[in-house]
């Protein structure tokens, strides 16, 4: 990572100087020179790799970096001193010039982020694309966190973004839940059979029990049959009920108007219950594909690549794909009796999107338990000649696992997320009344702190880890006001609004880059890091990664927390030094802020 990422001039200056004195002292030509960040143990501001010169020159590494020093504090006013450590120079940089980059860093009401463009093509993301069978669970909320986050990410690195879901609304997991609703549902509070307006329940949640429900029946008449003589593996393929929901499949598929009327109904339930906890989780979407709408796409392009040979057809009449070539096997597309499956319909969804707007590059957030789905589909829009298959973007992330165990939803021992959210916000006001400094706060504003805290911890906890990695999410861990965690980020924040409320003085005045400044080691501690914000979004950008905004914001805080207790603030004596430092909170709390905004948590103005 750059060193000086808001004021490059520096480090260009640097390096112009450096190659002007190889030319002079050896007479010989570089071309560039590596900078790295100083080691903590090491004092200096920007370092150089003295060990790249030495294809150039032969010598002592050591001597070379003495040499290459003095020329520099002699020719260049911006390096005050140096000391170098083996192959490394270790450049100390003038107070003047952290002055000006500071003041140049606190000018930038932006804090880098970029606006998103509406004239260059657009990153869609895909996120939750949940079944209507069931709520959302453990799982599903790192897959929001985690597609909320990185859209908000990309559209801080300058691209527009649409956030999408496809919900996957059909097929004999739906039927399961709408038969054993009709079969099995009680009368609610008036009478009716019960629905969640006569029960109270989330829609959802309803729907829900009634998966598991059909579960529970299908296993006693699965063992009824195996009692009666039947081989476990026919009774599974022969039980009424499976056999009904089959035919409840078919009849929707046909547009029987009862069934596909039920259908609308529960389903509706389902999308009321899921707007609640996506509300309570503060994700959103720009657009819902549903799986009723495009399960029927693909089939003209798989049509149109047996034409071309992209695909072709076996004996029995269904269509594959050879990619044994590429490393991967043979793939079906359209099974012999003509129907879909997934990967037909993934093949339409994505040429759908790419048709309704002007998109550069898609990504699609789903476990890695889909990794090879995932390869199979981008090679085979590569081979049907879509050059935007090379901007495919596959988020894939890792399971959540808790103490406790696995989830299993057909057996109703999933970790629900309205649960998991209640329980966090529950956590919090816990241990918030156990630490006893909200004498001051009211109901209504302990209410607001304690879900600030509990939804931050569990999003931080998560969004803090690799996508790629396994978590396993221990929900009293999440909220520590010590350490890696939202809480204790978030409690630097509202510390540093305090003392931006208690500054009795207008510190918006501009210290001048040249004015008699001793600055601390501490301070310029903290503007490093501060410069390195924006090259921080682009990178998470580029690689998918909130990780890397929530582990930049713990060491920004890290940073300003050893600052903080290094050197007074509002009590220094000088006013040049406290309005300094004071500015220097107001942008550490304004990167707080902004990072966190970009995880899709709050931050509370006291705490």
């Amino acid at each position: 990572m750059a060193i000086f990422l808001d004021n490059m001039n520096i480090q260009n200056t640097i390096e112009a100087a450096v190659i002007k004195g190889f030319k002079s002292i050896y007479n010989t030509d570089i071309t560039n020179v590596e900078f790295q960040a100083t080691r903590k143990d090491f004092e200096g501001d920007i370092t150089i790799v003295v060990f790249a010169f030495l294809r150039f020159v032969k010598g002592n590494p050591v001597q070379i970096g003495t040499t290459i020093g003095e020329y520099l504090k002699e020719h260049i006013t911006e390096v005050t001193d140096f000391n170098v450590v083996k192959g490394f120079l270790n450049l100390v940089i003038s107070d003047t010039t952290f002055m000006s980059d500071f003041n140049e860093i606190y000018a930038n009401t932006s804090l880098g982020i970029i606006a998103p463009s509406h004239t260059e093509k657009a990153e869609m993301v895909e996120y939750s694309s949940p079944n209507t069978n069931k709520p959302l669970h453990l799982g599903h909320v790192r897959n929001n966190l985690l597609g909320y986050s990185i859209a908000e990410i990309i559209a801080a690195s300058g691209k527009k973004v649409y956030k999408t879901q496809i919900i996957n609304d059909r097929g004999i997991h739906i039927c399961k839940s709408m038969l054993a609703w009709e079969k099995f549902a009680p009368n609610g509070s008036d009478g009716k059979k019960e629905t969640p307006e006569n029960t109270g329940l989330k829609g959802d949640k309803l729907v829900g029990n009634y998966y598991v429900k059909f579960d529970q029946e299908y296993k006693k008449e699965v063992a009824e049959l195996v009692t009666n003589g039947s081989s476990e593996e026919n009774a599974k393929k022969q039980a009424p009920l499976l056999l009904e929901a089959q035919e409840m499949l078919l009849k929707w598929e046909a547009g029987d108007e009862k069934v596909v009327g039920l259908w609308k109904i529960m389903n509706q339930w389902v999308y009321d219950g899921f707007a609640v906890t996506y509300k309570a989780l503060g994700v959103n979407f720009d657009k819902n594909y549903y799986e009723s709408n495009t399960y029927l796409l693909g089939k003209d392009v798989v049509a149109t690549g047996l034409k071309s040979g992209v695909f072709f057809k076996k004996n029995d009449g269904s269509v594959w794909i050879d990619l044994t070539e590429d490393g991967l096997d043979e793939k079906i597309v359209l099974r012999s009796d003509g129907t879909a499956v997934y990967m037909t319909q993934d093949i339409g969804t994505a040429i759908e999107r790419f048709k309704d707007y002007a998109l550069d590059a898609l990504t699609y957030t789903v476990g890695n338990e889909q990794d090879y789905h995932f390869k199979v589909l981008f090679l085979i829009l590569k081979k049907l000649g879509f050059e935007w298959a090379e901007n495919l973007h596959h988020l894939s992330y890792g399971m959540v696992d808790l103490p406790s165990g696995k989830m299993k939803s057909r057996e109703g021992t999933v970790v629900d997320a309205d649960d998991l959210m209640a329980e966090m916000v529950n956590t919090a006001q816990e241990i918030s009344e156990s630490l006893g400094k909200l004498e001051d706060y009211s109901n209504e504003e302990k209410e607001s702190l304690y879900k600030i805290i509990g939804l931050g911890a569990l999003k931080y906890y998560i969004l803090k880890v690799d996508p790629k990695k396994r978590i396993l999410f221990d929900p009293k861990e999440s909220i520590d006001f010590n350490g890696n965690t939202g809480p204790f980020i978030q409690y630097t924040y509202a510390r540093i609004q305090s003392i931006l409320r208690k500054a009795d003085f207008d510190f918006s005045t501009v210290i001048p880059s040249k004015a008699e400044v001793s600055l601390h080691p501490k301070e310029k501690d903290v503007i490093k890091i501060l410069q390195q914000y924006p090259e921080t979004v682009q990178l998470a950008a580029k690689n998918h990664s909130p990780a890397l905004i929530a582990n930049y914001t713990y060491e920004l805080v890290k940073t300003y927390n050893s600052f903080y207790q290094s050197v007074p603030i509002l009590g220094s004596e000088n006013m040049e030094e406290k309005i300094l430092r004071t500015r220097l909170s107001k942008k550490v709390s304004d990167t707080i802020k902004s990072g966190f905004n970009l995880l899709g948590i709050d931050v509370p103005e006291r705490m």
